[in-house]
């Protein structure tokens, strides 16, 4: 495929999109909510750090360069996949699948955005975050969308490491290094994806099927997936307490982590109870999808609030 071919399902109109439209169309190509879960991580991980409030300026460039290093992620990701997009519901009104921007459009603006993220973050925060930037954009183009994403039921595993460089981009402009409070932060990330994710992709099964995608909740039964869902909540939990010993989380972020791990495991082992009496329902699946998504929101932002209360639990 060029850059230069028709736009899929292209509108007669297309061409005349408005610049209001255009610029949401540009907008929706970078997930914007896959950036605002990106971002519930990283002030928290520069306030901990920091073990305070970093300053403005840091904080501004780090934040605006994720996000774009994200949003260029996000693009790329919708270029290359354009052709099973338009063969899945939920992706089915993405821009390039509705012709609001044209394939070559949406790489050149990938690229731009790339590369300003790179610039904001070397400039704003140092060159070790900006060169963690262009690890997270590699990893989510190259390693998942061109060479897992198609080819392996552990796609979301892997390719989903890419969604963890935040913590380590923000841990890195503060301190210019890349410590083990960030590396534990990172694996909590890496183990949460697939519960997270995995439930997301049993209930749009059909769509990854019809577009020959081999996501695990799409192509294995609800009894396979349920195991795999409690057994990675699990070790993702435990990692998270690692951060009391390897990093000296204090008493906020460790009741926290207790408290919403138990409820996050509560709610696994009721998806697998449900699955393995085979009654599990698409409103099922998604409540632990949507539960993971509020249990990270509470980890991370005991995270901020931990090093203002209280001290170390070991070693304060």
């Amino acid at each position: 495929m060029t850059t230069t071919e028709t736009p899929l399902n292209a509108s007669p109109v297309a061409g005349s999109v408005g610049f209001t439209r255009k610029a949401k169309a540009y907008l929706a190509l970078t997930k914007p909510r896959v950036i605002e879960l990106l971002l519930v991580s990283t002030l928290p991980t520069m306030i901990f750090a920091e073990r305070g409030f970093p300053s403005i300026g840091l904080i501004v460039a780090t934040l605006v360069g994720g996000a774009f290093a994200a949003g260029s992620a996000g693009a790329f990701n919708c270029y290359f996949d354009r052709d099973i997009d338009k063969l899945m519901h939920r992706t089915e009104n993405r821009p390039l699948v509705t012709g609001e921007v044209t394939p070559r459009e949406a790489l050149v603006f990938s690229w731009l955005l790339g590369a300003a993220a790179i610039v904001i973050l070397w400039f704003g925060a140092n060159p070790l975050a900006a060169w963690l930037g262009v690890g997270a954009i590699v990893f989510y183009v190259v390693i998942y969308t061109l060479i897992l994403k198609r080819r392996t039921a552990q796609n979301i595993v892997w390719g989903g490491a890419a969604g963890c460089f935040p913590v380590l981009i923000a841990w890195a402009a503060v301190t210019n290094t890349v410590e083990w409070p960030a590396i534990v932060l990172f694996m909590v990330i890496f183990l949460w994806t697939p519960p997270h994710y995995w439930p997301l992709s049993m209930r749009y099964g059909e769509d990854y099927r019809n577009a020959n995608v081999p996501m695990l909740g799409a192509i294995a039964g609800a009894k396979v997936v349920s195991v795999q869902v409690v057994l990675y909540a699990w070790a993702m939990v435990a990692c998270s307490l690692l951060l009391v010993p390897a990093g000296g989380a204090g008493w906020v972020y460790t009741a926290t982590a207790v408290i919403a791990g138990a409820w996050f495991l509560y709610e696994s082992h009721a998806l697998f109870n449900r699955a393995q009496a085979g009654d599990v329902s698409n409103k099922g699946a998604m409540k632990v999808f949507h539960g993971s998504i509020s249990y990270l929101t509470l980890l991370f932002i005991a995270l901020a609030v931990d090093p203002f209360i209280g001290s170390a639990i070991i070693g304060g």
